[in-house]
């Protein structure tokens, strides 16, 4: 005789949402995972879903981030990691593991949209591109050598980089972008460039009279629509003239500058506060349109910031030949060459096939006109040679 077993009875919503949103929760987090395992970084993987979804999706990948990064004992998650999630408000701020429902109150939404956000934000992440790897991933020893770089580099950012020389610097640049006097900014800029200047320097000779065989690090900069073309060359620039070199992953929204730690806080502080100084130019200098009325307002912007970071280039090519004379000139030279070397062997071993582009044609000459008028008024924080190479990749 065959016994006889019930059927099992309906689901009840509730059993059908708590299911699917653990699954989801579960497959959220092997996203995040594979994330890291693909070279991305907390702070790339927010930004990349915030432009390609909306904010709301941002936020649930930060939230996502923060479950999986529980998965690892503080002391093998990298510097430069709890600064990125402390930046990113990554914490967990949920009670009794109830994410999915507290996430529905704090936005306001019905189960569904956290459902739909949910298989959207796994989708993305299921489709991110490997990108370099440019540190130690989370659930490594601080020692762990990444691909590029050896163990010295992998625990070398907190020292190489003066955080009260940083913070007098950004105090510099705050103040620099925010008078209204341009002499006034000129002499802010003048003593931000000397301190991260010396900072640099002395760092370089530091290192050779030691025997320091520390390697470039890395770091990913966004690179924001609208304009993004011209904002990259400006970059570039400012990535060259600090002894650095910027890869830019146009379809990402970044850019990857890859340069010596003390080098790369001056190119994330200058090209931030030079295109603070740029957009505010470009703004105040107002709508453009032609004779007939139509409207010439993109195509002037796009050649004011074209024409700007062309002559931030040349500014900031005088002020190295200032800088390397100030500094010992000719004596400063190979220490200088053999950290170049060490920066483009960094480059050529991340992206060995690398293309070199170009920003597109500027049709608008008043903005070109008018961008070089903002650069001359700019402030540096810049410094030595510039070859104002933007590559791409």
């Amino acid at each position: 005789m065959t016994a006889l077993t019930a059927a099992p009875g309906p689901v009840s919503q509730d059993e059908w949402w708590l299911a699917t949103a653990g699954c989801l929760a579960t497959q959220m987090r092997q996203g995040i995972t594979t994330a890291w395992e693909m070279g991305w970084q907390p702070a790339d993987v927010v930004r990349f879903t915030s432009r390609r979804r909306t904010a709301r999706h941002a936020r649930l990948a930060t939230d996502a981030i923060s479950a999986e990064m529980k998965a690892y004992s503080s002391a093998t998650v990298d510097d430069q990691w709890h600064e990125q999630l402390a930046a990113l408000g990554a914490e967990t701020w949920w009670e009794n593991d109830d994410h999915p429902g507290a996430w529905c109150k704090r936005e306001g939404v019905e189960h569904a949209a956290y459902v739909v956000s949910a298989l959207e934000l796994v989708h993305l992440l299921g489709n991110l591109p490997r990108l370099p790897r440019i540190g130690p991933p989370p659930g490594t020893s601080s020692t762990t050598t990444p691909p590029g770089r050896s163990s010295r580099a992998a625990s070398s950012t907190p020292r190489e980089v003066d955080q009260r020389t940083l913070g007098r610097v950004r105090a510099l640049l705050a103040k620099a972008e925010s008078t209204e006097f341009p002499e006034e900014a000129e002499a802010l800029s003048a003593r931000a460039q000397e301190l991260m200047a010396r900072h640099s320097i002395d760092h370089a000779l530091l290192a050779a009279e030691t025997g320091d065989t520390t390697a470039p690090a890395g770091r990913r900069i966004p690179v924001d629509n609208p304009y993004d073309a011209p904002k990259a060359v400006l970059l570039t620039v400012v990535a060259e003239a600090n002894r650095c070199r910027a890869v830019w992953h146009r379809e990402l929204g970044f850019s990857t500058v890859l340069g010596f730690p003390a080098d790369l806080a001056a190119v994330e502080m200058l090209f931030t506060s030079l295109l603070v100084q740029a957009t505010a130019a470009m703004v105040n200098a107002g709508p453009r349109r032609d004779a007939r009325g139509r409207s010439r307002t993109r195509s002037f912007r796009h050649a004011f910031l074209n024409a700007y970071a062309a002559r931030i280039g040349e500014r900031l090519r005088d002020a190295a030949e200032r800088a390397a004379a100030g500094a010992g000139g000719k004596d400063l030279l190979p220490v200088l060459a053999a950290r170049d070397r060490a920066v483009d062997h960094a480059v050529g071993t991340m992206f060995p096939n690398l293309a070199k582009g170009r920003a597109g044609s500027v049709s608008n000459y008043e903005g070109w006109v008018a961008g070089r008028a903002a650069a001359d008024l700019a402030s540096l924080n810049g410094r030595l040679e510039v070859t104002g190479t933007f590559r791409r990749s």
